[in-house]
């Protein structure tokens, strides 16, 4: 909570159930606090500072701690500010290796930025420093905020995302080599010293042979939950969602929409995108109500867009919505509409629209898909009305995913 402070949650089971946020030290502009207990079992917390709320971005703190992380025992250090050589300087993880205090923060910003690593052999410095990973030559564009990872192989890893712009956050793992107690991120291509990230690398050495397994992205709605895949815009009530109300669809009850712009609507289903160029389409059949209601597939981040169906006393007009723009398309005298949208490298999207078992008519125009606030855009359906109830519905038969079938 950078507006108040640093705060502490645990539980005895990751699964939960978790404490309520203890405030561990109020502040404004305290960010990506990570702690580390030493050997002797005193504690220690590095933190980094959000220009946004505190004015700084260039400077890491170390604070000693209580063992049960329950308050800092004083102001520390400030063990880090070079703003010449990296000017944004976060994200900080604390590790303990061969008697070095080791950490490994991004510099340089979320789009453009590398990978630092400082060493010290006491906790509060002084520190030197080391760029381990940046781009180089390769088409991974801020390889950096990520964690290591030690095997009992012997193995180091790390693992770090990338900023992919509409395509959000994209997770890497690189290997890890030492040399001298300074770590080489990826592999070093130009003999400068600086790792660069790795597209394909040997699997890890772990101690059992794991199956191949993908994310699911698909759902044809048979199962009593909803996959993992799936996300909200906003905090989930019961009241928007039901599996079991009509055997191998998805009931999404139509909520009031307060916002023009399907951006800013809660009640959205979504996925990420699952590539960079593909296709997904889903069939929906409106409830029997003759309220207004909307439902449809929507690609929202900063911007909305969505091919839909209202009806209203029995008639059902397909429409293209682009942010708060409403446009009808065709009036149509199906009830179950197949909606779809290709999706190009680069996120241009192109929405059709089809009965249930006719062919696919394009709406006119393309939409530019754009990011969120620090994630990607996102696909998935809605169902808004003017009031709430039981009788205002739609369900979804499936959502699938495909190749396109435009370049």
């Amino acid at each position: 909570m950078p507006d108040e402070g640093i705060f502490l949650t645990t539980a005895d089971d990751p699964a939960g159930k978790w404490s309520e946020p203890h405030l561990v030290e109020p502040g404004c502009g305290l960010i990506d606090p990570c702690p580390l207990w030493d050997d002797d079992g005193r504690a220690y917390l590095v933190h980094a500072y959000a220009r946004s709320r505190a004015g700084i971005k260039d400077i890491l703190r170390v604070r000693p701690m209580a063992p049960d992380g329950s308050r800092l025992l004083g102001e520390g250090k400030v063990i880090f500010h070079a703003p010449e050589k990296h000017p944004t300087i976060e994200g900080p993880k604390f590790y303990k290796r061969h008697g070095w205090y080791y950490i490994f923060a991004p510099a340089g910003g979320v789009q453009s930025g590398w990978q630092v690593v400082l060493r010290a052999r006491s906790v509060f410095g002084p520190y030197e420093d080391k760029t381990v990973l940046h781009q180089g030559n390769t088409s991974i564009n801020g390889p950096h905020q990520g964690g290591l990872v030690e095997l009992e192989t012997g193995q180091s890893w790390f693992i770090h995302f990338q900023d992919a712009g509409v395509y959000g956050r994209i997770v890497h793992l690189q290997p890890v080599t030492w040399k001298d107690d300074w770590p080489l991120i990826g592999t070093d291509q130009n003999n400068d010293g600086i790792g660069e990230p790795v597209l394909r690398f040997p699997k890890p050495k772990v101690a059992r042979v794991a199956p191949v397994t993908v994310p699911q992205t698909s759902d044809e709605f048979d199962s009593p939950t909803l996959g993992l895949q799936w996300h909200w815009q906003a905090n989930y009530h019961d009241n928007w969602a039901a599996l079991t109300a009509r055997q191998g669809w998805l009931r999404l009850y139509a909520q009031p929409a307060k916002h023009k712009n399907l951006a800013n609507v809660p009640n959205l289903l979504l996925q990420k995108f699952p590539a960079r160029a593909f296709a997904a389409e889903t069939l929906v059949e409106p409830g029997p109500g003759r309220i207004w209601l909307e439902t449809g597939l929507v690609v929202t981040g900063r911007s909305s867009a969505a091919i839909a169906l209202q009806t209203t006393d029995g008639n059902t007009t397909i429409v293209f919505r682009r942010n708060e723009s409403c446009t009808p398309v065709k009036r149509l005298d199906s009830n179950k509409v197949r909606f779809r949208v290709e999706v190009a490298e680069g996120g241009l999207c192109k929405f059709s629209f089809a009965s249930a078992n006719g062919d696919f008519e394009p709406v006119e125009h393309f939409f530019q898909a754009e990011p969120g606030i620090w994630v990607g855009a996102k696909v998935g359906i809605y169902a808004i009305s003017i009031d709430s109830g039981p009788s205002r519905y739609a369900d979804f038969d499936y959502f699938r995913f495909a190749a396109p079938t435009r370049p």
